[in-house]
């Protein structure tokens, strides 16, 4: 009821109805990604325990121990760097005016769906760029020196490059002035799809061929951790495989199959580099040479036997 007593157009009520959900949303900002997380992390790991993709070489407390500790690292050093983050400043740019959205009156699905896609569209070219310049090879490859791949690969990240990330992507933020909603999307929506496409579940062929039309499988990204440097610089996408397709960087499967193919990069190949303490100094040993993206390698095949 508006303040001379009369009663508000419905759609101002139901726009001001909508406004005060999305408020009550972003306050609950933590839990709701906590859980969400959880519920995916423990979903999966369920799911690869009773249909894994490929055969367990190595004792999964020795992976997993480190890999979770390794996310306990990288959420402390968040905290501490950066007294604002992704959804925050999203709120901050929306008050202010800041960023291209906000310098237009569309509707604020749309602005939604625009937001998210464009948040996307940037974490692939972030991706990219980590494959192409040397020196973040050098913090990326830890990613891709996992020797299994499964739901804590997706977590398994250099405290170094999760800062970098978060730099760039609030660069994006205030570029774009997305709606905070949107953004809070988007990143439930990036940690829940890392988690997924980096299991070792099986999924039948025609549901996978399926589904890979639409968001990144785990058959579509497990091509992406391959040893072999033209199949690592493939399916950089995280939540939906278009990017890949329309740029040129799709590939569908690994040109050894998926159950022989090698997982990882030729360095670091023993046991003990899994351990934290080894990984947090990858970056300051070997060469960054072989996989970075200028690499000219002739593309694989698509492989006859997925």
């Amino acid at each position: 009821m508006a303040a001379n007593g009369s009663m508000l157009p419905p759609k101002t009520l139901i726009n001001a109805l909508v406004h005060v959900m999305m408020q009550a949303i972003l306050e609950q900002e933590s839990a709701i990604r906590l859980t969400v997380f959880l519920g995916v992390l423990i979903g999966m790991a369920a799911w690869e325990v009773a249909a894994p993709r490929r055969r367990v070489e190595i004792p999964r407390l020795l992976r997993w121990s480190n890999n979770l500790a390794l996310v306990a690292v990288d959420t402390l050093l968040v905290r501490l760097v950066f007294p604002v983050v992704a959804v925050g400043l999203a709120v901050i740019s929306q008050g202010n005016g800041w960023g291209l959205l906000n310098q237009f009156s569309i509707p604020g699905w749309v602005a939604i769906v625009i937001a998210v896609l464009a948040l996307d569209l940037a974490i692939y070219c972030q991706h990219v760029l980590f494959h192409a310049v040397p020196a973040l090879w050098r913090l990326h490859r830890m990613h891709h020196a996992d020797l299994e791949f499964d739901v804590t690969t997706g977590l398994r990240f250099h405290p170094l490059e999760i800062v970098l990330s978060m730099l760039i992507k609030l660069g994006v933020v205030m570029a774009l002035g997305p709606p905070a909603i949107a953004v809070l999307i988007f990143e439930v929506l990036l940690n829940a799809s890392s988690l997924f496409n980096h299991s070792n579940i099986r999924l039948p062929l025609g549901i996978d061929a399926v589904l890979r039309l639409f968001i990144v499988t785990p058959d579509m990204h497990r091509v992406h951790h391959s040893i072999h440097p033209a199949e690592t610089n493939s399916n950089f996408g995280f939540n939906v495989p278009w990017w890949d397709r329309i740029l040129g960087t799709y590939l569908a499967q690994p040109k050894s199959g998926h159950e022989d193919m090698t997982i990882g990069i030729e360095q670091f190949r023993n046991r003990r580099s899994l351990w934290l303490d080894r990984m947090l100094i990858q970056p300051l040993l070997g060469q960054a040479s072989g996989y970075p993206l200028y690499r000219v390698e002739e593309k694989t095949e698509v492989d006859p036997k997925p």
